[in-house]
């Protein structure tokens, strides 16, 4: 087992300890707030694409409960869970909002 000596200047490394410490904390949030505003994204242009294929040209969409239940076992089966059918419903919610 290693000791290791906590340097002369306690003070000068508690405060290498805490910048290091912040910066880490700080790299995590933007690495977060990066994330959510992709997945946010790609759940706005999921739903979008969804009421395109709906609507067809009309001016309202008819969701299909068939095309719906399709879709969301064949998103699920390629990209793993998180596109169950009332999921993939709530993503067309995201252009109302």
């Amino acid at each position: 087992m290693i000791i290791m000596s906590i340097p002369e200047d306690k003070n000068k490394y508690l405060k290498l300890v805490q910048s290091i410490g912040v910066t880490i904390e700080e790299a995590r949030n933007r690495a977060i707030k990066s994330v959510n505003t992709e997945l946010l994204r790609a759940n706005w242009e999921i739903g979008k694409y969804i009421v395109e294929f709906e609507q067809y040209g009309n001016e309202k969409a008819e969701y299909g409960s068939a095309l719906l239940d399709t879709l969301a076992k064949d998103l699920k089966q390629r990209f793993g869970k998180g596109f169950s059918k009332s999921k993939v419903i709530k993503k067309t919610g995201v252009l109302e909002n």
